[in-house]
């Protein structure tokens, strides 16, 4: 069989296979508008909070006007002690509080120390969380600053007002930081499923032949090439996440995570004796590589062992490449050090690949 014969025909089995088409096209195609919908309203607006102002001073005053001001947050009640504001919390009908002590105002003023503000929030759920803090930190921040201000004036003293503009994820939202890194984790997983099983499944029933490893393989790169450079293009720019960072880059470097992925999963569809096996051999790993792939924990911050096994995974090379350069503009020299643990990984897993099916 020829190197075209095989590439044509692992394509069309591909597609004509119900269970391969799920995995590798569908489900490609289901993941990329699923997966980011329930953080579509990634900026929250309007949520609950409680009030408890023991100072009932002019500054305290100004600072939950500030805060009822912010499209963030609402001033759901404003209560007399920290005990009635904590169960507004626990019956889930505010989000956070704020307690503001006796004689604030008076120590502000006076440039006296005394006991600071304190904000309490509901942590079940993070973005939420962080908003909330966000937000009446601000507001405390305005507050102070145009307290400070006018007594600025009538001593001269310069106050030099602080501008926090975000570099990349411009809306700091939860979706534009998290989806394009899980797409990485998507691509390779429904690659690797749908690869694994072909090849498994070609061994048990008698139909692989010596022949076929570098047709079969030049198919799941095309496949694979092709869904990173719709997630990257098409994807991104529907869903309105950064992109488009180092175009030429990403065309360079999206085919070899195609190849990478597919040379593993041929590797492990030689090793087990079905399709089955494959994804029951597969499925569990989706979760362990998240975490491995050094987005939601940075692997510097990993044991050196947990680090090894990571970078022995594409998804992590890749999380370092793609992001880089797709969200941040980086160059291709920039990336090199994860590029070259990714042809690495080529090198090894084609070699393996090779070895065993021929």
């Amino acid at each position: 069989m020829t190197v075209r014969q095989a590439f044509e025909g692992a394509l069309l089995e591909i597609l004509r296979t119900r269970d391969l088409v799920a995995v590798a096209v569908i489900s490609v195609l289901f993941y990329a508008f699923y997966y980011p919908a329930p953080y579509a309203h990634q900026v929250v607006e309007r949520l609950p909070i409680v009030v408890v102002d023991a100072d009932r001073s002019v500054v305290s005053r100004a600072i939950v006007r500030n805060l009822d001001a912010a499209h963030e947050v609402e001033i759901a009640a404003n209560v007399s002690d920290t005990a009635a504001a904590k169960a507004l919390v626990r019956n889930r009908q505010a989000e956070g509080i704020l307690v503001i002590p006796r004689d604030l105002g008076a120590s502000l003023i006076q440039g006296r120390s005394g006991g600071g503000i304190a904000i309490w929030l509901n942590g079940a759920y993070l973005l939420r969380a962080e908003a909330v803090g966000k937000t009446i930190g601000t507001a405390i921040a305005a507050t102070v600053e145009e307290r400070l201000a006018g007594l600025a004036g009538a001593t001269a003293i310069p106050i030099t007002p602080v501008v926090t503009r975000p570099l990349f994820n411009t809306t700091e939202g939860y979706r534009d930081y998290i989806f394009p890194a899980v797409a990485n984790i998507i691509l390779q997983q429904t690659l690797l499923f749908a690869v694994a099983r072909l090849v498994a499944e070609r061994r048990r029933t008698g139909r692989w032949q010596r022949g076929m490893v570098l047709g079969v393989w030049a198919a799941c790169t095309t496949i694979g090439t092709l869904s990173g450079l719709l997630y990257f293009g098409l994807v991104f720019w529907l869903q309105d996440i950064p992109h488009g960072g180092n175009i030429p880059a990403l065309l360079l470097t999206v085919p070899l995570f195609a190849a990478t992925v597919s040379a593993l999963a041929l590797t492990v569809g030689s090793f087990v004796r079905s399709g089955d096996d494959a994804l029951k051999l597969l499925i569990p790993t989706s979760i362990p590589f998240v975490f491995l792939s050094g987005f939601a924990w940075p692997l510097f911050a990993m044991p050196g062992w947990v680090q090894a096994i990571a970078w022995t995974i594409p998804v992590t090379p890749a999380t370092h490449i793609f992001v880089p350069l797709n969200q941040m503009g980086a160059s291709l020299g920039e990336v090199a050090g994860a590029v070259a643990v990714l042809l690495a990984q080529l090198a090894v897993f084609g070699s393996v690949a090779t070895y065993r099916l021929r």
